[in-house]
């Protein structure tokens, strides 16, 4: 008989402290949040109806739509990726990804996967889509969809014209699937103004949630394509048909992670009383200042500020430099996990949700400058303090 393992409790297994979670995600989340993931209610219940409606509710105005069409996703912001995916994408469809990362990338293998004819426009590392480009492949070539992030978390880069984008696919009559994973109520977009035909998101970024619930948003005029869907479906849990039974009809599709939906509740009610364009300029204020003082430290951002992505901070790592180094330092010593990247020589900052708050800036900043320091890195630590401080005094408000 296989005997029982020894008994290792998790107290064991965590650390002391807490590590303050600084990186590309999860992300903190408030006690708020943290609270409702405790709860365990039926899952078909009445209590549980009210709960779906309002997420719903407070979606649609964090996707800025008007559409009823927003389900949630058991599973991470990649199992709404395929979602949306495979809801769109069957063999023959033809798909032009716009390739920016490893993110960007994974929606144009999933497509492939799908059976899709994929034309994958590869940018050059660190650069954002040009409207003018794809309006070139969209006139040559009729497409049925066309998928793009909106922030490329694995080098934090922002495609800024990504509205121009969305209303061009519109008017070739491409469906666009946009991934907000990283920046969905920490930069503005707008579902229905920029005729976007899906929207996808993770609850542990932007949000503030917890990981394995996701969102998706879909627009009233992709509605249709997907309920007249008469191809296969590979999928039984992303089969949208289903989800919506769930979602829309308060009927049984699986049984639906209750608590982390609750957790996303409180989430998207703290972004709706804090409001969007409050919770933009906190954002905006905080990563902004945070860029300039490492600039100041004597540090290299990874991309240029026309581009730059805001909500994930790429600092381009030294010369001579080990960056496994410097991130097991902080994490050790100063008790702050930043992320690595996907092979690009550069470290990564979070800026999304509870991560942008005034003394966690200082915090990382100066667990970042020890570490670097300490690794061989030539940087002033006092002058980038000093900047983040002077950044942040006509702000506290936003910020504390």
């Amino acid at each position: 008989m296989i005997q029982p393992p020894k008994d290792l409790p998790l107290d064991s297994i965590l650390p002391e402290e807490p590590l303050l979670l600084m990186g590309a995600g999860p992300v903190p989340v408030s006690n708020r949040v943290a609270m409702a993931n405790s709860v365990v209610i039926n899952h078909l219940g009445e209590t549980m109806d009210k709960v779906i409606e309002r997420v719903r509710l407070m979606s649609q105005y964090v996707f800025q739509t008007s559409s009823p069409h927003v389900l949630g996703v058991a599973g991470p912001g990649s199992a709404a990726m395929e979602m949306a995916i495979t809801n769109l994408v069957w063999p023959g469809r033809k798909v032009l990804s716009i390739n920016n990362g490893f993110f960007s990338g994974r929606l144009a293998e999933m497509s492939r996967r799908s059976g899709g004819e994929v034309d994958e426009i590869s940018l050059e590392v660190g650069q954002s889509a040009d409207p003018d480009a794809i309006e070139i492949l969209l006139k040559e070539r009729q497409y049925d969809v066309l998928t793009i992030v909106q922030g490329e978390t694995s080098c934090t880069v922002w495609n800024r014209p990504l509205a121009e984008i969305t209303k061009l696919a519109r008017r070739y009559g491409v469906f666009s699937v946009v991934d907000a994973v990283c920046t969905l109520s920490t930069m503005p977009l707008e579902m229905d103004e920029w005729q976007v035909d899906v929207v996808i998101t993770g609850g542990q970024k932007g949000l503030a949630s917890i990981p394995g619930v996701s969102l998706i948003a879909f627009s009233e005029h992709v509605w249709p394509e997907i309920m007249g869907r008469t191809a296969p479906m590979p999928h039984w849990c992303l089969d949208v048909k289903l989800a919506q039974q769930f979602w829309e009809e308060k009927g049984y599709h699986y049984t639906a992670p209750v608590s982390g939906i609750l957790a996303l509740h409180e989430a998207l009610r703290q972004v709706c009383q804090e409001t969007l364009p409050l919770r933009f300029e906190r954002h905006a204020t905080c990563s902004v200042a945070l860029q300039h003082a490492i600039e100041a430290m004597g540090m290299s951002l990874f991309v240029q500020p026309h581009s730059r992505l805001n909500s994930v901070v790429g600092i381009t790592v030294p010369d001579g430099v080990d960056a496994n180094q410097v991130l097991k330092t902080m994490s050790s010593l100063y008790k702050v996990e930043i992320s690595g990247s996907f092979g690009l020589n550069l470290v990564r900052i979070g800026q999304m949700g509870e991560q942008s708050r005034a003394h966690n800036l200082f915090r990382t900043l100066h667990a970042l400058g020890m570490s670097m320091k300490s690794a061989g890195a030539h940087i002033d630590l006092p002058a980038g303090m000093a900047e983040l401080e002077r950044m942040l005094d006509t702000r506290e408000s936003l910020t504390a």
